[in-house]
């Protein structure tokens, strides 16, 4: 299995920065794609950011230029720096990551984590 645990959430105003961790965890034996969705009440689950092995990367819309995914193999780490950070931002943010336990491949999520960014 893979545990995913975050960090990093919390309130910020307008304009501010934030920066997530993920660390994963567990029996796999490697984890290809990560990446950073985000949801609330109003809104479906929605992709913000993913990152492959090689470090390839790509963005919602809404957050290219803000937004920079980046990852640490060796530590099996993802982060999500925030900057510019706008009222919309505001949600639950979900690390992801696509991990080989046994001979399957399986998406595994963390428990999520709040950024609130006040006006």
């Amino acid at each position: 299995q893979v545990q995913l645990v975050e960090s990093g959430g919390g309130l910020v105003q307008a304009g501010g920065s934030l920066r997530l961790s993920c660390a994963a965890s567990g029996s796999f034996i490697s984890i290809n794609n990560m990446a950073w969705y985000r949801q609330t009440p109003e809104r479906q689950r929605e992709l913000v950011a993913t990152i492959t092995k090689s470090g390839s990367t790509a963005y919602a819309d809404s957050v290219k230029g803000r937004f920079t995914i980046s990852r640490d193999n060796a530590k099996n780490t993802v982060a999500l720096q925030m900057n510019s950070l706008k009222p919309e931002d505001t949600a639950v943010y979900y690390c992801n990551v696509k991990g080989l336990v046994g001979f399957e491949w399986n998406n595994y999520w963390g428990q999520g984590t709040q950024v609130t960014v006040s006006p």
